[in-house]
């Protein structure tokens, strides 16, 4: 692992070495580029509060670890008076698993204020699917008349839902879905769900933003 910019301490993983920089090595959100999408690899970065978000023009990975950490604990999930009428009444149906490969296509093509084009390339497809088939990747999916309508998929690491995507073709299936996830998450003793950025959208829910330290503390536990 060769440490790229001093000041920045960002580093250049190798393909053949999953080592990725300590807590302590960390200075910025952006904490390393390179190495490959290898499961080992994935699932080493999750552990050490650390993800993949996009590959650049030079075909790097880039992998980040934000100082200012965006979660959500299940018990805090703020249902609002509207989002319960549409549980309630429009007849959406909730399956786990059933449907990945179509989750996280739908997810790389939805179209995003803000986002000129999508980080879920066909590589990151690939890879997330392998997790998927290695029990680490779940989804939540929503339907409506049988038809698959919104949706989410994310990694389960230690006791934290490590959240990487969300869709929705109607309005309110995406926090369908993420209301049935912190259900799920309550029963079955899930203690987190990492959101990894700020947005409104996820603090409207409930989620909020602890520092890197204390993220990294939670997820070792």
């Amino acid at each position: 692992m060769e440490l790229l910019d001093i000041e920045e301490k960002v580093y250049l993983l190798e393909e053949n070495n999953f080592t990725f920089p300590s807590l302590k090595m960390m200075n910025n959100d952006l904490v390393a580029i390179g190495g490959d999408f290898h499961p080992q690899r994935l699932i080493k970065a999750y552990k050490n509060a650390i993800f993949p978000w996009f590959i650049d023009e030079s075909n790097y990975i880039h992998w980040y670890s934000p100082k200012k950490r965006m979660v959500l604990y299940p018990e805090d999930f703020k249902l609002s008076k509207s989002l319960k009428k549409s549980i309630k009444n429009k007849g959406f149906v909730i399956k786990s698993n059933e449907n990945f490969e179509e989750v996280i296509k739908n997810c790389a093509n939805i179209k995003r204020k803000h986002e000129e084009d999508t980080w879920i390339s066909e590589e990151f497809i690939q890879a997330y699917t392998n997790l998927f088939e290695l029990g680490y990747v779940f989804s939540i999916e929503c339907y409506l008349e049988e038809k698959l309508v919104g949706g989410l998929y994310g990694l389960l690491i230690n006791d934290v839902f490590c959240g990487e995507s969300m869709f929705a073709k109607v309005n309110d299936t995406s926090k369908v879905a993420f209301y049935h996830l912190c259900n799920q998450a309550k029963e079955n003793g899930i203690k987190m769900i990492d959101c990894q950025v700020y947005n409104d959208h996820l603090a409207s829910l409930g989620a909020k933003e602890i520092s890197r330290e204390e993220y990294f503390n939670i997820l070792k536990v």
